[in-house]
């Protein structure tokens, strides 16, 4: 007997506990901003999550790193990323800079990450994007306490842990990430508003066992970018151990490995894996969708949800589809 088949009884009745944990249900549609509100304001920063919460989201979604002093930091990329980041002298970092892991919390804050470099590819990808000079990566707790000062009291957050299994990759150690994680949403009593996800499931099965009732999310990607390949000796190395040849479908995969919610690629999903991954009672929630044809169809499709860089433009998809709209925080 598979190992799908032997756990799924039991591991429904978690899914289903998890949901209501985390607020989900089945009229509410999960509008997530992704790294905050990135099309509109500079990513994973204070003002790209204030934007998030001013225009009308159910969940920041957001990256984190970890400083070389224990510190859980806001950012996507393992080392400074040169698009959007300018040192003490104002000019833009020319290479990737300095992993996190290696940087003080002080030392990382005296770079500027509220502007994207007007030549590089991530500005052409985003010329929405309003500038913010002088912005610091924020800490996770900064974000927190942002949504507690503007009132966000039922926003959720959706935070990813930025880590990869490359031996080289100067990300944080799986267990010490999750560790730290858990005791941070566990000191800001953020239990039941808060969900983990990453491509690298080591953390999310680290997680499993430090923190059990914080819901988890399984990220996958195929393509250029793919999480699923078998690696030479079997399984993929993001995969924790798995193999995805020794299920049946990715839902099944996702399920076996414990995950609440299943959030592929939008350009991997077809409507019939929305339906095969729902009926194993696992939430489907996209990334990164952008365009609004892509939004209509998939929520046609019947997923729970969408992260996008546009929280503006879903907003419009889901007016017009009839969809309840998350609460904009008030001026």
């Amino acid at each position: 007997m598979p190992p799908f088949a032997r756990s799924t009884i039991l591991r429904t009745g978690v899914a289903c506990l998890a949901f209501v944990l985390a607020g989900a249900s089945a009229a509410a549609f999960d509008l997530q901003g992704h790294r905050g509100a990135r099309g509109l304001s500079p990513e994973n920063t204070l003002p790209a999550f204030e934007k998030a919460l001013r225009t009308g989201v159910a969940t920041l979604e957001l990256d984190i790193g970890m400083t070389s002093d224990g510190v859980l930091v806001v950012s996507h990329d393992p080392k400074l990323n040169p698009d959007i980041t300018r040192g003490p002298d104002g000019a833009f970092l020319t290479a990737p800079g300095k992993a996190l892991t290696a940087m003080t919390l002080e030392e990382l804050r005296s770079f500027d990450v509220g502007r994207t470099r007007p030549d590089s590819r991530t500005a052409k990808a985003f010329p929405e994007q309003t500038a913010v000079d002088g912005t610091r990566v924020p800490t996770l707790e900064d974000v927190f306490a942002l949504a507690e000062r503007l009132g966000a009291k039922d926003v959720r957050f959706n935070i990813e842990t930025k880590s990869s299994p490359a031996p080289d990759a100067g990300t944080p150690e799986p267990r010490a990430f999750a560790t730290a994680l858990a005791k941070a949403i566990d000191e800001a009593g953020l239990g039941e508003r808060a969900t983990v996800q990453s491509f690298d499931w080591r953390t999310l099965m680290a997680l499993k066992e430090v923190s059990p009732d914080i819901p988890r999310v399984c990220l996958t990607s195929e393509g250029n970018f793919d999480t699923l390949q078998r690696g030479k000796d079997g399984g993929s190395p993001w995969l924790g151990g798995l193999d995805v040849d020794d299920f049946d479908s990715v839902p099944a995969l996702v399920a076996e490995a414990g995950c609440t919610t299943w959030s592929p690629n939008f350009r991997n999903l077809t409507q019939p894996l929305v339906e095969e991954a729902q009926e194993m009672e696992l939430a489907v929630v996209p990334w990164t969708v952008n365009e609004t044809d892509d939004m209509a169809r998939l929520i046609g499709w019947g997923v729970d949800g969408l992260i996008t860089d546009y929280p503006d433009r879903a907003r419009t998809v889901m007016a017009a589809k009839g969809l309840p709209l998350p609460a904009p925080v008030a001026p």
